[in-house]
């Protein structure tokens, strides 16, 4: 037993020397690392640290590539619109020039995003982007270029327009019905606007076929409800990213980013007083392929665009042949059109006796909203429609007509006690009008 207590106790002793031993070498050691911290490094070990090389070949991702030629494609595109103004302020876009030395002030009222789909310089966005526009422009970079609106669909907010000498490469349209939940969802656009150009934002597909419904307008602007089925991303989308593109990592277009919700702040979709976070909502490329092919069928590479100005025009120049009407602009920046009271268009102020006009019916009140199978948002589209006619053809209009009207635009305690209006067909042909016979 003795014999054992001394064996534990050498044991002992052993392990309490080598426990100082221990200790002592992790103090040198402590010692020699401050030593050596203390020294100059050399030119060699600082360029060791500092002077170091990425191989970009060797870094890897689905979106790079994809990034790097649609990035490309991606365009701005801005809203101008033109404003009358008086000593009293701006009449937001009423049709008359009720205010003597009344002056047109032009002024971007928004910016959005487009994407390059014909290398004749086709561009696809969202119809919102350009709504209302009395000029349209893409920038690329520093250079801005005129645009015209080609096609619109309202109800499904898209619109198309065409670039003469845009000279960008165009992205190949996708099949957005096999877009499948969880795959990639690529988004470039100007969010902001051209300080944020071409930014990319990647996400995924959270829904597909995803139903939204809304307060919306039909294609004249008269208040109506629609309903569209819509790709759900998660994808950062903010303002300035609509109309721009949402691709796959094949680098197909797949959809157009046209709205996100959030919450009370107020912007394009308000989801109440929740908590949103990531839901942002893109129109199918499906969708809008019919769209695309009815302009594409109608492209023609020798048509001018003809533009025209001013408010309270003849719809057609004496030296021309004419209808007969004078008309003016009803914007959707007049109250009883924001509200979707009365749709956008070109009012009839002045019919004149014995011309084409009066003969097929138009009267005064009508707002032409359609000519020759083309929307007609204001006088300068419709006059150029007509300039492009010829003496003896014949132009279908349709117009949307309300009793009342008139007498309401003198008074507007009247206009709400206007009732419902229909829309309304005529055929007018285009004559060469004696001023005599009016």
């Amino acid at each position: 037993m003795k014999g054992m207590s001394d064996m534990k106790k050498n044991h002992g002793s052993t392990i309490a020397i080598l426990a100082l031993v221990l200790a002592l070498s992790l103090a040198l050691g402590l010692g020699s690392i401050a030593l050596a911290a203390g020294d100059t490094l050399t030119k060699d070990e600082i360029a060791a640290i500092v002077d170091t090389k990425t191989d970009k070949s060797l870094i890897t991702s689905p979106f790079i590539e994809v990034a790097r030629k649609a990035q490309q494609s991606v365009v701005g595109v801005n809203n101008y619109q033109t404003l009358r103004r008086s000593q009293f302020g701006y009449n937001f876009g009423f049709p008359f020039d009720q205010f003597p030395g009344g002056q047109d002030q032009e002024q971007r009222s928004g910016t959005g995003s487009g994407t390059v789909i014909s290398t004749y310089g086709h561009v696809l966005t969202n119809y919102h982007v350009i709504e209302d526009a009395t000029r349209v422009t893409v920038t690329v970079g520093e250079k801005e270029l005129d645009a015209t609106v080609v096609g619109t669909d309202s109800d499904l907010d898209i619109a198309i327009l065409l670039v003469p000498g845009l000279d960008l490469p165009a992205v190949p349209l996708g099949d957005s019905d096999a877009i499948q939940v969880g795959e990639y969802a690529i988004v470039i656009g100007n969010p902001l606007g051209q300080q944020f150009e071409r930014s990319v934002t990647v996400g995924v597909v959270s829904a597909v076929e995803r139903k939204m419904s809304s307060n919306t307008r039909d294609r004249y602007g008269l208040r109506t409800q629609n309903e569209n089925r819509m790709i759900q991303i998660d994808s950062a989308i903010s303002s300035g990213n609509s109309g721009g593109g949402m691709f796959n990592t094949l680098g197909q277009l797949q959809g157009i980013p046209s709205l996100k919700l959030v919450d009370n702040s107020g912007n394009i979709f308000s989801a109440s007083s929740y908590s949103v976070d990531n839901i942002g909502m893109a129109v199918p490329i499906n969708a809008a392929k019919p769209l695309i092919r009815s302009v594409l069928e109608n492209y023609n590479a020798k048509d001018v665009p003809v533009k025209a100005e001013g408010t309270n025009q003849p719809a057609d120049q004496p030296s021309r042949p004419r209808i007969g009407v004078s008309v003016g602009t009803l914007s959707s920046n007049w109250l009883p059109v924001a509200q979707g009271m009365l749709p956008q268009g070109a009012y009839v102020s002045n019919v004149e006796k014995n011309s084409p006009a009066e003969t097929s019916g138009l009267k005064v009140g009508d707002i032409i909203v359609e000519a020759g199978g083309e929307t007609v948002t204001n006088q300068s589209e419709l006059i150029a429609k007509l300039q492009q006619m010829k003496e003896g053809d014949i132009v279908k209009l349709k117009v949307y007509r309300v009793a009342g009207l008139p007498e309401a635009l003198e008074n507007s305690e009247l206009l709400d006690k206007m009732g419902k209006g229909e829309y309304l067909d005529f055929e007018v042909q285009l004559l060469i009008l004696d001023p005599s016979n009016m």
